[in-house]
């Protein structure tokens, strides 16, 4: 996922927090700036706002940003690294790795996506052969 798209998904979970709040409207705001209000990128963002957990808008987002090209317009970027930083000051102990289609988060939580191949025995996880 570009910068912007995991900027924005991420900015939509933190969202209620002021700091977060302000650098996620500077980034919309610059995005309805640049590309229109109504363009189909700032389309996509409203649309994510509706259903920030839809795997669907998240990749129609993505899409929109590589067809405007925003993933290449220094502003945009820029924006959407300070709000992925206002995002790590606001929970500096969690922290997440992603290794292959693994997830796993500070808190002990882990997610596998998209898992194939032949199951064995993975660290006491095992698997039907």
């Amino acid at each position: 996922m570009d910068p912007i798209t995991t900027a924005i998904v991420a900015g939509l979970a933190g969202v209620g927090k002021d700091a977060i709040k302000d650098s996620y409207n500077a980034l919309k705001s610059a995005l309805k700036k640049k590309f229109g209000e109504t363009s189909d990128l700032v389309e996509a963002v409203d649309k994510l706002e509706k259903k920030p957990d839809s795997e669907g808008r998240k990749a129609t987002l993505q899409e929109e940003v590589q067809a405007a090209n925003a993933h290449e317009d220094t502003e945009i970027i820029q924006l959407a690294q300070a709000l992925l930083e206002k995002l790590k000051e606001q929970s500096p102990t969690q922290k997440t790795t992603t290794i292959g289609n693994v997830t796993a988060t500070g808190e002990g939580g882990a997610a596998i996506g998209n898992f194939e191949g032949q199951a064995g025995n993975i660290g006491g996880i095992h698997g039907k052969k």
